[in-house]
């Protein structure tokens, strides 16, 4: 799977009450259902001075992978990257949107 980057984007990210896991992307009027967590990565030992602490979790979300990023000192969820190969294949409105902001 190739990843590409994009600029960071503010979306609304519902998660679990329990697990803090993320279960629902809020993208505009758009809604993206999680279906799968496929990696977690907490960088709450080790991480850049100026973002504080974070936790990145890729995800697969109604068949695309998402890379989503919760920063602890602000509380603020952002989308760090999309599946190239998705987009590519069947572009949504999400994913042309981000493609559009990226190029």
């Amino acid at each position: 799977m190739a990843m590409i980057g994009v600029t960071p984007v503010k979306v609304e990210v519902r998660t679990d009450w329990i697990a803090g896991r993320p279960r629902e992307i809020v993208w505009g009027a758009q809604r993206l259902r999680i279906t799968r967590i496929l990696a977690v990565r907490e960088e709450t030992a080790a991480y850049p001075v100026e973002t504080g602490p974070r936790t990145r979790f890729e995800v697969e979300a109604d068949g695309t992978a998402i890379v989503l990023t919760f920063r602890h000192r602000s509380r603020r969820w952002s989308v760090d990257g999309l599946d190239d190969a998705v987009f590519e294949s069947r572009p949504t409105p999400v994913l042309a949107l981000v493609h559009a902001a990226a190029a």
